[in-house]
């Protein structure tokens, strides 16, 4: 999702937007944890187990303001699961922050982190604030108290902050930097999305953006096209949806329409992106754009175009809006965007749907690249960086086909199998329990269960069958019951 900080007016209309999203978060969460589930033939203790998070913290944070009164606000950080590695995931700075929200959210990062095969379990945080409202010295106050009532909670390898919503500013993840090393010395590795100057990575900022496009690319190009064939709409116009407006534009695509909080604008012969994001940050949005024509912003998501990208807010698509959505393709860039009704309505139209879950894990993918180079003492340079972040992009994406192919599902559950799958092999209950599964799937096909490992020619194709996984990427020995 676009980290958004904006006026205090502007968040009076995402309050109310993120109110109804709030609520269907969590539910959506659950539905495509249970339907992976399902199709994983999960055992129901270990699918219970997955649910549950490792840890959920609350605090209190009372600060003097400016004007010498004290104000009290509440965080939280939910640490979800960390079988894979370090907890990851970032914080919110929103009036709405709760702790359903936040572990709904922390759980998708566990499945996130692990579609993108990147060695991190899920976290999120927050706090209930409306950072508009706040001056700068206030937002540091908040932030250092906060990371004091987490410090020991947080760390290197047990659990890595990262901007979000409200904290999109580097300055802050340089406050958690600052405040955490009092305690534990100089630390740069315990939080992502910081400074360059402070051992953030080059090609961070544009990360999701970037990796939006590269997901985009690869879908297209498992249907014979390419960007440059495309016509676009883009709803949002903060970092995500600029950096993916500007990069589709680079290679040829067409950005018919795109909107943000203010308004909305459309030019049928393409947008001049690069003017356009000019505009927005002299007026701090894109209404009044000289070079197009003003567009209700609730009219934008069913403009005719051939790609679809929601990187605003969740929710937006819905069963009220989904049957006039005209889009062949929608690249989900935002968190949640495509209720679950709207999911039906859209599949039985043949809209594909590239899910968050993949789409947008393009910022998490570069947040672990500068985790890697703090660790190191070694900073790239932003072309490998980029160039790493195509390999992960793109090899994400066979993965997630490849359990399309095993499980005959759609790409949202395909990225969701192939998620819950690797987290419950990762947990010692969930081990046993998939190598329970396997011996009686071979059982079912007529093959007699057995100590094997993927070097085991006869059974190798059946297992990569079952699995949803190439042999190159198992490394394992599976041990099946007789």
């Amino acid at each position: 999702m676009d980290s958004i900080c904006c006026s205090s007016a502007c968040w009076k209309v995402l309050i109310e937007a993120q109110a109804v999203e709030k609520i269907r978060l969590p539910f959506a969460t659950s539905r495509n944890f249970k339907q992976a589930a399902k199709l994983l033939a999960l055992d129901s203790k270990l699918e219970k187990s997955l649910l549950i998070p490792f840890r959920e913290i609350k605090v209190e944070c009372t600060i003097p303001k400016d004007d010498g009164t004290l104000a009290s606000f509440v965080g939280f950080r939910v640490q979800h699961d960390n079988a894979r590695g370090p907890m990851k995931g970032g914080i919110r700075y929103h009036p709405e922050v709760d702790p359903d929200e936040v572990n709904a959210l922390a759980q998708l990062m566990t499945w996130k982190t692990a579609v993108a095969n990147i060695p991190y379990g899920g976290a999120k945080g927050g706090i209930g604030c409306a950072p508009g409202e706040l001056s700068v010295s206030e937002l540091e106050r908040l932030t250092r108290v906060f990371t004091q009532k987490i410090h020991d909670l947080i760390g290197i390898h047990t659990d890595v902050p990262a901007p979000d919503m409200g904290t999109n500013s580097q300055q802050t993840m340089a406050w958690i930097l600052d405040e955490y090393s009092k305690f534990h010395g100089y630390s740069p590795a315990v939080v992502t999305g910081k400074p360059i100057d402070l051992g953030g990575s080059l090609g961070r900022d544009a990360a999701t953006g970037r990796g939006v496009l590269f997901a985009t690319e690869a879908l297209l190009a498992d249907y014979g096209k390419s960007i440059s064939d495309m016509r676009f709409v883009i709803q949002g116009f903060g970092n995500v949806g600029s950096w993916a407006a500007q990069l589709i534009s680079e290679l040829g695509g067409k950005v018919l329409a795109v909107s943000d909080v203010g308004g909305a604008v459309k030019n049928n012969k393409g947008l001049d992106i690069e003017r356009l994001i000019r505009h927005s940050v002299d007026n701090r949005g894109v209404k009044g754009f000289s070079g197009a024509d003003a567009l209700d912003p609730k009219a934008l998501l069913t403009e005719d175009c051939d790609v679809l990208i929601p990187a605003a807010l969740g929710g937006v698509i819905n069963r009220e809006n989904a049957n006039d959505i005209r889009a062949k393709f929608i690249v989900e860039a935002a968190n949640h965007p495509t209720d679950p009704e709207a999911d039906v309505i859209l599949s039985k139209k043949g809209v594909v749907i590239l899910p968050d879950i993949f789409a947008n894990s393009g910022g998490v993918t570069v947040s672990y690249f500068e985790w890697v180079q703090n660790i190191q003492g070694f900073m790239w340079d932003e072309s490998k960086v980029n160039d790493e972040l195509r390999k992960y992009m793109i090899r994400g994406f066979k993965d997630v086909k490849e359990m399309c192919r095993t499980h005959d599902c759609d790409l949202r559950m395909g990225a969701f199998t192939l998620g819950v799958n690797r987290v419950a092999r990762a947990t010692p209950e969930g081990k046993s329990s998939i190598d329970e599964c396997l011996s009686l799937k071979l059982e079912a096909h007529g093959q007699r269960p057995l100590c094997a490992s993927m070097n085991n020619e006869a059974q190798r194709p059946f297992l990569e069958m079952v699995l949803g996984l190439r042999s190159s990427s198992l490394h394992i020995v599976f041990k099946l019951q007789a």
